[in-house]
């Protein structure tokens, strides 16, 4: 049974930083590409950042240079360093694991920005 377990989510404060966790198990992690959505109260869920397997990422224009994402394949967890957060970036952030078969979700940490 695979599982992506969020953690890290909090309330800080405009121009804080927040450090989020997933830990995936049941699931080769390694060879996948998993990411970081978001989604605000009556919004949709929209990406945030990605990393491939070889390590390569993408983000969205709205956190590049104060989001980082990383992963650490021996430990299955995929990382989303949030630096100068802003009021605008409080949501759900959701972890993914993208295979062939289908998308893995995590069930969600609360980031929520301000003062």
């Amino acid at each position: 049974q695979v599982q992506l377990v969020e953690s890290g989510g909090g309330l800080v404060q405009p121009g804080g930083s927040l450090r989020l966790s997933c830990a995936a198990s049941g699931i080769a992690f390694s060879i996948y590409t998993a990411g970081w959505y978001r989604q605000a109260p009556g919004k949709q869920r929209d990406l945030v950042a990605a990393i491939t397997s070889g390590g390569m990422t993408n983000s969205a224009e709205s956190v590049k240079g104060r989001f980082t994402i990383s992963r650490d394949n021996a430990k299955k967890t995929v990382y989303l360093q949030m630096n100068s957060l802003r009021p605008e970036d409080t949501a759900v952030y959701y972890c993914n694991v993208r295979t062939p078969a289908r998308t893995y979700w995590g069930q969600g940490t609360q980031v929520t920005v301000s003062s």
